[in-house]
């Protein structure tokens, strides 16, 4: 009996433990298929939500789009018939001759489309750029790419205003401040390192204008952020050829919007970067071995080198990672000292080869500004230092050069976040292309005169006294008022007086070290027309010269040869 009775208790035992497996898988396919399904409803509400957030993206870019249009439409311009703008009716090249036309035809301001998003506005008005310049504080993202790929991040050349706005006003400070505490001398010494090259270039011939132009922008600019360590360097020249290759391919590599690091191309550009911060990290060494630029005399003295990213002789290197404190972390400590040496280069050198131009062209001029030379030699204390501020006439001819030469053929700016309205009830779209086509405004007979095609430095002197007349001598010669000529009573009118002036930029972005640069070239003129005259090679003739230069207003030089002939002292 007793094993009968076991037999059910055993059956029982196992139909319970069936049932219970059974149970359990049941249960973990029912969990199972309710996380599957908790899966798939998570995975459809964030594709829904990224359908919604990429469809409130494009109907954004859509209105957007649409308002600029309608914004376009109160700016007067050519119709555009294609999808692609105007952009294959122009060129890098003919782009100023273009807008020429087109302000002929529309008034001060014109637009053209680039593109189905791009809108680029051209102000030939003076008024109307004045106010844009004030308005329009930031520059073209392109400019921004091109600075931060070269040399890497800086706090100079960012094209947000916001970004740099502190940067700037220290840097307009510091070098407002070693003007009137110590006015740029230009030694002898540095001209002669400039003649010790140009030198063994004239026994060969001329001299191109373009190549001498550089090397003397390029020395002017390293003696002065480098001292007398950079007149001595052995690797100048390398550093010269190096910018100047980096400069020639810098906005084509930035006019990518990503990287093309598939590009060998790009890959050698990047070498040659690589290659001048290093070659910058050395000079600056240089200069803290010779403890001359970076020595601080006094408490708050010449601190503004030390503004653009680095320690004073006492100090350490910025990229050796002590970062001066207006410095961020990701910013290249030397970034901003090869910004300046690049940018200072581009506009330094087309300065200089202007005025190298039109004193070959014009010896009478060259002649005064000798005899004022002289006669302020002779008054000053320093023998081996030129002070400009007597030589009226050679800092009229710097002006007029920069006038009839300007650093670039257009003047760009943008709104990068905001639209503005201007006086005149147009309203110009946040990121929309303004440039001023400088070439255009400065040969403007309503601002300069009838004679604004010529070269004339006495339109920036003006009489003092009864005793003095002013003699007005056109480029061709055949203008010229036969009148009594003293120097010594000119008045130098300020070139910003009039808003056409536009060879340094104006408003919010302009040029920092307008008054310096101007300073520095017209001393170093100076010293260099003291010692050697200018003329052009006897086989050119001047009248064809001359000829040349009025015939068309966008020829950037009259005569790219040149000789230099040293004076009989």
């Amino acid at each position: 009996m007793k094993s009968c009775g076991a037999v059910p208790t055993a059956f029982l035992s196992s139909l319970l433990q069936t049932s219970n497996t059974k149970s359990g898988t049941r249960d973990s396919l029912e969990t199972s298929r309710l996380l599957r399904d908790v899966a798939t409803r998570e995975f459809n509400a964030f594709l829904w939500f990224s359908l919604i957030a990429v469809t409130a993206l494009l109907l954004r870019k859509v209105f957007n789009l649409f308002r600029l249009w309608a914004q376009a439409r109160n700016i007067p311009g050519p119709p555009c018939t294609s999808f692609y703008g105007h952009s294959k009716l122009i060129s890098r090249e003919n782009l100023t001759e273009v807008l020429s036309v087109l302000h002929k035809k529309y008034g001060p301001i014109v637009k053209l489309w680039l593109g189905p998003t791009q809108l680029l506005v051209s102000m030939k008005d003076p008024g109307l750029i004045k106010e844009m310049l004030v308005k329009a504080e930031d520059k073209l993202p392109l400019t921004g790419r091109a600075f931060r790929l070269a040399f890497g991040p800086t706090s100079l050349f960012v094209s947000s205003f916001d970004e740099v706005q502190r940067r700037r006003e220290s840097l307009a400070t510091e070098l407002s401040g070693r003007l009137i505490e110590k006015p740029p001398a230009m030694p002898t010494k540095v001209v002669d390192c400039i003649m010790e090259r140009l030198n063994k270039f004239m026994a060969e011939g001329s001299l191109d204008c373009n190549m001498v132009s550089q090397h003397m922008a390029f020395t002017l600019l390293g003696s002065t952020l480098f001292g007398d360590a950079f007149l001595t360097w052995s690797k100048a020249t390398v550093y010269e050829e190096l910018l100047t290759t980096i400069a020639k391919d810098a906005c084509f590599w930035a006019s990518y919007s990503i990287r093309p690091y598939w590009k060998r191309g790009f890959w050698s550009y990047q070498h040659l970067c690589t290659q001048s911060r290093l070659l910058t990290q050395d000079i600056v060494q240089q200069c803290q071995k010779n403890n001359k630029l970076f020595h601080q005399k006094d408490g708050n003295h010449y601190n503004g080198i030390t503004k653009m990213g680095m320690k004073p002789a006492s100090g350490t290197l910025c990229c050796s990672g002590e970062l001066n404190g207006h410095l961020n972390a990701t910013e290249e400590p030397c970034g901003n000292i090869m910004g300046v040496m690049f940018h200072g280069c581009l506009t330094t050198s087309g300065l200089i080869g202007s005025l190298l131009s039109r004193l070959a062209t014009h010896p009478q001029i060259q002649e005064k500004i000798y005899s004022e030379i002289i006669t302020a030699r002779n008054g000053s204390m320093k023998q081996d230092q030129q002070c400009v501020d007597k030589m009226r006439l050679l800092l009229a001819t710097v002006y007029e050069s920069a006038r009839l030469l300007p650093a670039g053929p257009l003047l760009q700016r943008c709104s990068l976040k905001h639209d503005f309205k201007l006086e005149t009830g147009v309203t110009i779209p946040a990121r929309a292309v303004l440039v001023v086509p400088v070439q255009l405004l400065q040969m403007d007979d309503s601002s300069w005169g009838q004679d604004a095609s010529e070269f004339n430095p006495y339109r920036f002197l003006s009489k003092a006294g009864n005793g003095s007349d002013l003699v007005l001598t056109s480029s061709t010669g055949n203008a010229e008022k036969h009148v009594h000529l003293e120097e010594s009573f000119f008045i130098l009118n300020d070139p910003n007086d009039n808003a056409a002036f536009l060879p340094f930029g104006s408003g919010a972005r302009a040029c920092v070290g307008q008054k310096f640069v101007i300073q520095g070239v017209a001393t170093l003129f100076a010293s260099l027309l003291e010692h050697y005259e200018i003329r052009l090679p006897e086989s050119e003739s001047q009248s064809d010269t001359k000829q040349m230069m009025n015939n068309s207003v966008f020829q950037h030089l009259p005569s790219q040869e040149m000789v230099l002939v040293r004076r009989n002292s």
